[in-house]
């Protein structure tokens, strides 16, 4: 800084060049680029302090003949506000009849295995669902176990793309890769937009490097003036042409939840 003060003194034509330098250069720094890193950070983190959550669903189940099958369920999830350690979900099948009761919980982990079990009625059984199965499909539908675990900000090592138009919005495309183990996919593209902070398409790209599967998600809402929900979300498979598509519905927050009714036994009492 001292230089730089005597050759303002001292070179008149090039104050004014130095001045800039001198007194802008804090702006320079700050106008930097996001890393990949920071921008999912930003979208994650722009989700915190909901505390819990219940919302109802409508799965569609559609073939690659056009056929449609309807589900209903309903999704609770309560927050774990720190981010070395994941969010808790259960989400439980009301409709069609032979899927009644069903239900599934989730303890999402870091780098750790997620902890997930299923209860299925029909046997009045709860079965751990293995790490190493997560990549199969849940109940029929063309999303993973693996995609009902919350996206958590650490489980990926994350890489900045390039910039892209995503419907009428600017969207930053960020590659996540899983850091866990038994992951169904080598990597992800996601695009979140630069209004909002939010995601709006993920591709999925399988253990050979070929794209899988690509969800969008549409039809962004605020609730309590601050926490943004999607309502649309749909699930397109590239290798067989099925599709699924969840519909949400009637959110309602802070609604009670506590630790206690996300415990494995808690699950036969989620009819």
């Amino acid at each position: 800084m001292n230089i730089i003060l005597k050759q303002i003194k001292h070179k008149s034509v090039t104050t004014p060049i130095l001045l800039a330098l001198v007194f802008f250069a804090p702006v320079l720094v700050q106008a930097k680029e996001l890393s990949g890193f920071d921008i999912a950070a930003r979208s994650d983190r722009s989700d915190r302090g909901f505390a819990n959550s219940q919302v109802k669903l409508q799965m569609l189940l559609h073939n690659s003949a056009g056929e449609q099958s309807v589900r209903s369920l309903s999704l609770k999830t309560l927050e774990v506000q720190d981010e070395k350690v994941g969010d808790k979900s259960i989400i439980v099948f009301d409709a069609p009849a032979d899927v009644n009761g069903t239900a599934i919980m989730s303890h999402t982990k870091i780098l750790e295995a997620d902890d997930q079990w299923l209860y299925l009625p029909a046997l009045k059984r709860i079965k751990r669902i293995s790490s190493v199965n997560k990549s199969g499909p849940f109940v029929g539908s063309e999303f993973a176990f693996e995609d009902l675990t919350a996206s958590e900000l650490n489980k990926y090592k994350y890489k900045l793309l390039g910039t892209e138009l995503c419907g009428s919005l600017k969207c930053d495309m960020i590659e996540r890769i899983p850091l866990y183990q038994y992951s169904g996919y080598t990597r992800q593209v996601v695009w979140i937009d630069r209004k909002y902070h939010q995601i709006r398409k993920i591709d999925y790209y399988e253990r050979r490097g070929d794209l899988l599967k690509t969800l969008i998600i549409n039809d962004y809402r605020m609730y309590s003036n601050k926490f943004w929900r999607a309502h649309n979300f749909v699930m397109t498979n590239h290798l067989t042409g099925k599709r699924t598509e969840l519909l949400y519905s009637d959110y309602m927050f802070g609604t009670g939840l506590t630790d206690k009714q996300f415990q494995k036994s808690a699950l036969r009492r989620n009819r």
